[in-house]
């Protein structure tokens, strides 16, 4: 088990002065069976009140609003979580058990259909295919798909954008995590497995020290139902363990976006992040 302590500083400086925004922030993680959040804290300036509540995917959610006049705004997130890894358990399900449980719950069927992040590129559903023509067991072929799109697509800033899809970082056969989620959430729907994107952060060195604060990000990665759900991190090929600090999950990215919002106001805006994580103990 490892504490962490996770500073999300993000927000928008304005080309002159903005007459209101409207907000919602997904960057609190919630307490879950392998991680309990000690403490989670919202500063916002300008200094406005905030309506908390929980999402239709269960995740938790800031909305607010900036009604005064105003040329910059910054939200800091500020959590300390404890995490226990959360290593991936095989259940003893074949394919028509998996089919008829997935069809029982809305959970599950609404991870099955494809979005337009994560319709896969055609050669990405015949890797699918091909590896389940070699499992009778959906959840070491969940496995073995996942890792397959982790080691084709290189992880590379830059080449990709926030809009883009799985199909076209596959292309490319590079991108960040967010990319090498949506393929290979594309990946295990095809095959009939209902797969939901996360988001949260992850400490970037597998062997933390205690008391240093490093530079980290925002992170994503995949989970998927095969009798239970259980969670990969396709960018690194590693199971969840207790670096991952889950904060949201979605069917993609456009459910979990750290900060959405609108403003009135000048058109054009710069966007700042900085994540800073800490290992407490």
């Amino acid at each position: 088990m490892m504490r962490l302590r996770i500073e999300h500083a993000t927000g928008f400086s304005y080309q002159g002065d903005v007459g209101a925004s409207y907000n919602e922030a997904r960057m609190l993680p919630s307490s879950t069976d392998a991680q309990f959040v000690l403490s989670a804290q919202l500063d916002i300036e300008p200094s406005t009140s905030v309506n908390y509540y929980t999402d239709y995917f269960g995740t938790r959610v800031a909305a607010f609003d900036v009604l005064a006049p105003h040329h910059a705004l910054d939200i800091t997130a500020r959590s300390l979580v404890e995490v226990r890894p959360r290593p991936i358990d095989f259940t003893e399900i074949g394919w028509k058990r998996l089919h008829r449980e997935a069809a029982r719950s809305i959970q599950t069927v609404e991870m099955l259909g494809q979005s337009a992040r994560t319709e896969p590129h055609p050669e990405v559903a015949e890797i699918a295919r091909s590896i389940v023509a070699h499992h009778d067991d959906p959840g070491r072929a969940a496995l073995a798909i996942a890792t397959a799109i982790g080691d084709a697509v290189e992880y590379m800033p830059g080449i990709t954008g926030v809009h883009s899809t799985g199909a076209e970082a596959w292309v490319e056969r590079k991108g960040v995590c967010q990319d090498i989620a949506h393929i290979t959430l594309g990946a295990l729907r095809e095959v009939g497995i209902p797969a939901r994107y996360v988001s949260g952060y992850l400490h970037p060195s597998p062997h933390p020290e205690v008391g240093v604060p490093v530079t980290g990000e925002s992170h994503a990665w995949v989970e998927w139902f095969t009798g239970e759900w259980q969670g990969f991190d396709p960018t690194n090929n590693v199971e969840i363990g207790d670096r991952h600090v889950l904060v949201g999950r979605g069917r993609d990215y456009n459910d979990v976006p750290p900060l959405r919002g609108v403003y009135a106001g000048p058109f054009k805006s710069e966007l700042h992040v900085k994540v800073t994580i800490t290992r407490e103990a």
